[in-house]
Order: structure tokens, then C-alpha cells, then sequence
């Protein structure tokens, strides 16, 4: 039990700088350094490489089972249900990979790294971390 207290405190103590630096904000369409850099060089690889290539990989083993269900199963009944548990399972991938590529857009913008800035909500009454309050 004593162990758990020390590790919930240590990670408080590590996270309160990064909540306290979060209350300042970024003022809109302003940078917010290596960080963004990299979460958008992430998202943008994700986005143009990793999801097309896994989609392309999903419908070769679609294709496949196609083959396998039609062409290899016409007479062979255990291969026509090989090939029908291909396309099954090529058809839940293409679901997944959706899903998936859904998540990331809606990250991706939900955090505002589409625009290429980070655009951060301000409150009234509240300034802003550049001081140029609002």
C-alpha cells in the first residue's frame, strides 16, 4: 500500500508542471515547439504512409481469400473455408484500419494539429501565456 501512495505521488509531482504550463496557453497560431514538430511529422506519416500501406496489405489478403475460395475451393471444401475466413478476416482489418484512421483524424484535429499550429481556447478574464491577454 505504501508503495502505491509513493508511486501516485511521484507521478502527481512529475504531471503539476505540465498541468501548471498548460494553464498559460498558446496564443493562436503560434508555435509550440518540437513538440508539435514531431506530433505532426507522427500524424502525417500515419496519415500518407502507414494507413494507405496497411489498407494495400488488407486487400492483397482479401484478394487472396478470393482466390482461395474460388479458384484453389472449387472442389476442395477445407480450402473454400480457408479462403472464406480470409476475406472474413480481411474484411474486419479494413473495418479496424477505418476505425483507426478515424481516431487519429479526430485527434488530429481535436487538437488543432491539422492547421499545422496548435490553437488553444482562452477564457475571459484569463491572459494568455505571451501576454497578450484577451
Amino acid at each position: 500500500m505504501r508503495r502505491l501512495q509513493y508511486l501516485i505521488s511521484s507521478a502527481a509531482l512529475f504531471v503539476l508542471p505540465f498541468v501548471a504550463l498548460a494553464q498559460t496557453g498558446i496564443a493562436k497560431g503560434a508555435n509550440a515547439g518540437p513538440l508539435q514538430d514531431l506530433m505532426g511529422n507522427i500524424l502525417t506519416v500515419v496519415n500518407t504512409v502507414v494507413i494507405p500501406f496497411i489498407i494495400g496489405i488488407g486487400f492483397l489478403v482479401f484478394v487472396w481469400g478470393m482466390f482461395k475460395f474460388f479458384i484453389v475451393g472449387g472442389s476442395n471444401d477445407e480450402e473454400k473455408e480457408k479462403g472464406k475466413n480470409l476475406m472474413i478476416y480481411a474484411t474486419l482489418g479494413f473495418v479496424l484500419i477505418i476505425v483507426f484512421w478515424g481516431i487519429v483524424n479526430l485527434l488530429t484535429a481535436s487538437t488543432g494539429l491539422e492547421g499545422g499550429s496548435v490553437v488553444t481556447p482562452t477564457v475571459k478574464g484569463i491572459p494568455s501565456g505571451t501576454g497578450s491577454g484577451s
